[in-house]
Parts: structure tokens; C-alpha cells; sequence
């Protein structure tokens, strides 16, 4: 049986805080927005980590430019890393934008706007 909350999580979790320093701290690109690491999901062999993060106020071409520009800036951001963690081998970063904030504003707004139009019937 596998442990409830094993060395992935803790190195996901570990990961996480460690990208957020060096993204707000370290690199210095202007190419960049205000960038937000959400989540970090590594393969069990630890090769590989998925780090999923948002933009503030970001349209679409911003939203591409910001992964792109992460994505080539993804060996920098991995020697930095590996200065801050204790692990034999630090995983492949790969930089996706998580769009999960977006929608989740995008139901608020239908749901406020159903609770608008129901609220004006009753009257």
C-alpha cells in the first residue's frame, strides 16, 4: 500500500515553494508578468516535473508568451533550483498556464448573473 503522502508530494510541495522564490527573487526577465506557481506534479521517478502557474491580468497571446518564455528559461530555473534542494537529480521542468482560475471566474460570472436574472423574475 502506498503511503498517503510520499517523497512526490513532499518533493512536489518543496518544489513549489522553491520556484515561487526564484521566480519572484532570482530571474529577472522582463518578458514576464506577475507569474503564480499553483501546482508542481513530478513523475514517480522524479524525472520530470509538470509546474502549472497563472498570470496576473493576462489575455491569451500573454498567457502563451509567458509559457514560452518559462519554457526557455527552464534550464536556468532548474540550476537554480538545484542550489536550493537536496537531491541527487532535479527533475526536467516543463511550464504549462493553468487555466483552472479562469474558468472557475468564468462559472462565478454565470452563476451571478443566473442569481441576477432569477432574483429580477421574482419581483
Amino acid at each position: 500500500m502506498a503511503k498517503e503522502y510520499g517523497r512526490n508530494a513532499r518533493v512536489s510541495s518543496e518544489m513549489q515553494k522553491e520556484l515561487s522564490f526564484i521566480l519572484q527573487r532570482e530571474i529577472s526577465d522582463s518578458r514576464l508578468g506577475f507569474i503564480t506557481i499553483n501546482d508542481v506534479e513530478v513523475t514517480k521517478d522524479l524525472a520530470v516535473a509538470k509546474v502549472f502557474f497563472t498570470v496576473m491580468n493576462a489575455d491569451d497571446v500573454t498567457k502563451k508568451h509567458n509559457t514560452k518564455v518559462l519554457n526557455e528559461l527552464a534550464p536556468i530555473i532548474r540550476h537554480e533550483l538545484a542550489k536550493r534542494m537536496r537531491l541527487r537529480h532535479i527533475s526536467e521542468l516543463r511550464f504549462y498556464y493553468d487555466d483552472s482560475f479562469d474558468k472557475g471566474m468564468r462559472v462565478a460570472q454565470l452563476l451571478s448573473s443566473i442569481h441576477k436574472d432569477s432574483s429580477s423574475h421574482q419581483d
